[in-house]
């Protein structure tokens, strides 16, 4: 039974360090916690923490709140008082913490339990993970080192202090990643069919197939550049693959063109003598000179992002295996093309990371959507903040790329070939009809109020409904827009985009309804970090249709997902209103889990209503109805909630908190958690990414359990319970608790009215997540994460799977009574597990959702098969 009670629950968890068992440090075959399985920085944590207590003691006074005692945190009774700050501090560095979160996305990379496909996806993404950290944290650090800040962060360590702990543990995150990829992720494929190749694995067909494609599709795009006093090192793009080739004359009768680049070569060589040490050590280190004893020189050639980034090499009747080359291989094989008259003693790919945050002053700025396409070009070329290079670049090559980017050699890092993994994606291909490669398909389900409705506005007009994406399908939220574009009775739609698709058909269904004489009004925020050429394309696209579009508040990120439609109906305008945790992106929602609301509601309406004016006339309303907004009170909300627990267990009437976010950030909520604890309020954090907060610690935070799940779909919902002596509160918001979110965006919490919705939040969502025993991480004490394991006699339960079989078998009740033909459906009676939360009994749309996730079998399926008589979408 997924629900348990409290104590139950709580006494059943063995958390790391707890000595009431071992079953959270037990270790399955493949998954030892040691160096090669991802767990090193774990140590490094440790120390790092213990090491940095006097700088957070030094700060922890003046960032502390005026009356409150941050030095000494109360400790429960019986328990010894613990000093903060003469040991660990009382918060983790944000930093850190981001990358023990990336080494939890490693750990999936790295478990050979994970299909083979799904472990290609996840060092992908952990691939990308690190670039876009260097891109935007380690640029920050650096900028603020260059400037010779002293600012500290709020765990007290200087710039220079975090980018000496970061560097390292990226650095080997980035080298085990890639050890992992060719020396098994590779060796597996192959295995199963795929072939990555280089050059001198090609057969002679496939030689001569590769030197027509790339005179044919690649040489015309390529622009070889030389490396001397008249070339001068050019402006790498940021994230750009690029060659760089050492060449030297190839001797003999050269013609006169050729001597003049030779001449080149040797104007480089007189530079290289006055070059830092080890700039100017050829392959003949003493004299400078290559194999024909000529001098060598540089040239660089951008492999060309237009192209498949793997090439498929054809396939014959002897061909057992589908094979590949990656591009810069073949460019790398023909390189004397683009340098006649030089012989290449090698070539090394390279990558170079930029700052990639946008720097604009709003308020000085007269167009700001001229400023951020400015930007976004300019930031191509900012500064580099790292090098990501093939492992066997060193001497001369290396130190003319570390001097020419400006780079010191520790943020110069070699890794083995191919550079670019999130690229790779074509490689699942020819894997995609081998079931046993990938995690069991499964196809959203569309809930049965929609089925039966004829549109999405009678749905909603019956009452307010909860959709969590992916487990139930997307499509619902792009038929509200469609729906609204060409219904007659609709007259207004306002909508906020943070991120859409490539090939929104929302935006086109806004279009559509601007072209049909609609008021629609879009808020595009065109400051959404890498996305911002998406957001600025759309934005031109929308205006020259005719919407309404507006970029937000100065200084503020518009961060809310809301859509509302104004629609006529028998005499009267009604308002209908979608609020979520996730962007309009229909690609994203199915590899996303977020929460949708559906609701009629009038207050709800009206709240929307003034959201949307605030927005688009800078005027903040009086009052709120329903909803709490960033950054007018919502900071201020979540301590109220918080410290009305807090005061409930002080009055000996318990308390109870669970949290679901991404990230858990901001000191002043951190330290009202903290007190919480102190209380005696129990505390479940969901917290997928950064935790700040340190769980578990006796005379700090004993009550709080804080856990992390990485699995098949991103979980990216935020969904907060306060229990409230029984009168129980449960809201759903776009925000995470950090600073960014409550002080610099434009956020939405709401309340969950429904008692029956607010039942299957906690039960089929709150409840499973916190059982799961397959994927989840237990944070301990010292900050390091442990991956929890089923105890004795426990049978495994993996949340998503869970929900997943819930929603099919929700799809098939509603399908075996739409066979029926029956004018209504009659779900079956739910069984609820429960958590002690007295939320009252389910009634209304919500309680006939049919079988909720703790009704399905907890054991997993097999990876390469669907439960038994389940059928394959």
């Amino acid at each position: 039974m997924v629900g348990l009670s409290d104590t139950d629950r709580r006494s059943e968890t063995t958390v790391p360090g707890d000595d009431r068992g071992a079953s959270a440090h037990d270790e399955r075959a493949g998954g030892a916690v040691d160096d090669d399985m991802g767990r090193a920085p774990a140590v490094s944590q440790r120390v790092v923490l213990a090491d940095s207590h006097q700088i957070n003691a030094r700060t922890q006074s003046a960032d502390a709140e005026p009356g409150r005692d941050s030095a000494i945190h109360p400790a429960p009774s019986g328990a010894s008082p613990v000093r903060w700050g003469a040991a660990e501090p009382r918060l983790i560095n944000r930093e850190l913490s981001w990358l023990a979160f990336n080494e939890r996305v490693l750990e999936e990379a790295l478990d050979p339990g994970v299909p083979l496909v799904e472990r290609l996806k996840f060092s992908a993404i952990t691939a990308s993970n690190l670039e876009e950290f260097c891109m935007v944290r380690v640029a920050g650090l650096r900028g603020q080192v260059i400037d010779g800040s002293d600012k500290r962060s709020q765990d007290g360590l200087s710039a220079q202090e975090q980018l000496a702990l970061i560097g390292p543990q990226a650095a080997s995150m980035l080298r085990r990643l890639h050890d992992h990829f060719h020396d098994v992720i590779r060796v597996e494929l192959a295995q199963a069919g795929v072939e990555l190749v280089q050059g001198d694995d090609l057969t002679e067909a496939e030689r001569v197939f590769v030197a027509e494609y790339f005179e044919r599709e690649t040489f015309p795009l390529l622009t070889p550049l030389a490396i001397d006093p008249g070339h001068p090192f050019p402006n790498v793009r940021n994230q750009c693959l690029t060659l760089l080739c050492q060449l030297t004359g190839a001797g003999g009768n050269l013609p006169e063109s050729r001597v003049i680049l030779e001449q080149h070569a040797l104007i480089a060589r007189g530079l290289a003598r006055s070059a830092p040490a080890g700039v100017g050590q050829t392959p003949s280190a003493e004299h400078g000179e290559g194999r024909t004893g000529r001098p060598a020189t540089f040239g660089v050639v951008t492999v060309p992002t237009i192209l498949p980034r793997v090439v498929a090499l054809p396939r014959t009747v002897d061909t057992k295996s589908a094979r590949f080359i990656p591009l810069e291989a073949v460019i790398a094989l023909h390189i004397k093309r683009l340098f006649p008259g030089f012989e290449c003693l090698g070539t090394w790919p390279f990558r170079v990371l930029r700052n990639f945050d946008l720097s604009i002053d709003e308020e000085e700025a007269d167009d700001l959507l001229e400023s951020i396409r400015e930007e976004v070009l300019r930031r191509h070329h900012e500064h580099a903040v790292c090098l990501i290079h093939d492992r066997t670049l060193t001497g001369e090559g290396l130190a003319l790329l570390c001097e020419a980017l400006s780079l010191e050699p520790e943020l110069a890092f070699g890794v083995r070939r191919p550079l670019d993994l999130p690229g790779l994606s074509a490689l699942a291909q020819p894997l995609k009809d081998q079931p046993a490669h990938h995690e069991r398909p499964f196809k959203p389900q569309r809930l049965g109020v929609f089925r039966e409705a004829h549109s999405v506005f009678e749905a909603i007009a019956r009452g307010d409904i909860l959709l969590h994406h992916p487990y139930e399908s997307f499509d619902p939220v792009v038929e509200f827009i469609e729906e609204a574009a060409a219904d007659p009775d609709v007259l207004a739609i306002k909508q906020t985009l943070y991120r859409t698709s490539g090939d929104s058909p929302i935006v086109k269904a806004l279009i559509r309804a601007a072209q049909a004489r609609k008021q629609v009004t879009a808020l595009v925020e065109i400051k959404a970090r890498f996305d911002e050429e998406n957001n600025i394309i759309w934005a031109q696209a929308l205006e020259e249709a005719g919407v309404h579009v507006v970029y937000g508040l100065v200084g503020l990120k518009t961060h809310c997902k809301i859509a509302l439609v104004v629609r006529r109906e028998r005499g009267r305008l009604v308002r209908y209103v979608h609020l979520g945790t996730g962007n309009y992106n229909p690609s994203t929602a199915r590899i996303y889990t977020d929460i949708s609301l559906f609701t009629a509601s009038e207050v709800f309406g009206e709240d929307a209503t003034q959201l949307f004016n605030m927005l688009t006339s800078c005027t903040v309303p009086s009052e709120w109805q329903r909803f709490v907004v960033a950054p007018i009170d919502l900071h201020d909300r979540i301590l109220a909630l918080i410290q009305r627990e807090t005061r409930h267990a002080q009055a000996g009437n318990g308390g109870r908190i669970i949290a679901k976010m991404n990230s858990l950030v901001d000191p002043e909520v951190i330290e009202a958690l903290y007190a919480a604890s102190d209380a005696g309020v129990e505390i479940d954090l969901i917290v997928r990414g950064i935790c700040c907060l340190r769980g578990s610690v006796p005379g700090l935070s004993e009550n709080i359990r804080v856990i992390s799940i990485v699995d098949r779909f991103l979980e990216h919902a935020r969904v907060f319970y306060f229990a409230n002596q029984g009168d129980s509160d449960v809201f759903i918001s776009s925000a995470d608790w950090m600073q960014r979110n409550f002080h610099r965006r434009v956020e939405v919490m709401f309340p969950i009215e429904d008692e029956a919705i607010k039942r299957q939040l906690v039960d089929d969502m709150l409840a499973v997540q916190l059982a799961d025993n397959v994927k989840t991480r237990i944070q301990g004490a010292d900050g390091t994460y442990t991956r929890r394991r089923p105890a004795k006699g426990e049978a495994p339960l993996r949340c998503q799977a869970t929900l997943i079989e819930a929603a099919e078998a929700q799809a098939r009740a509603a399908d075996a009574q739409a066979r029926q033909e029956r004018p209504f459906l009659v779900r079956p009676t739910r069984t609820r597990p429960h958590l002690g939360l007295p939320l009252g009994e389910p009634h209304g749309p919500a309680a006939e959702r049919g079988p909720s996730p703790a009704d399905a079998h907890p054991e997993l399926p097999p990876v390469d098969a669907p439960p038994e008589g389940t059928p394959l979408p």
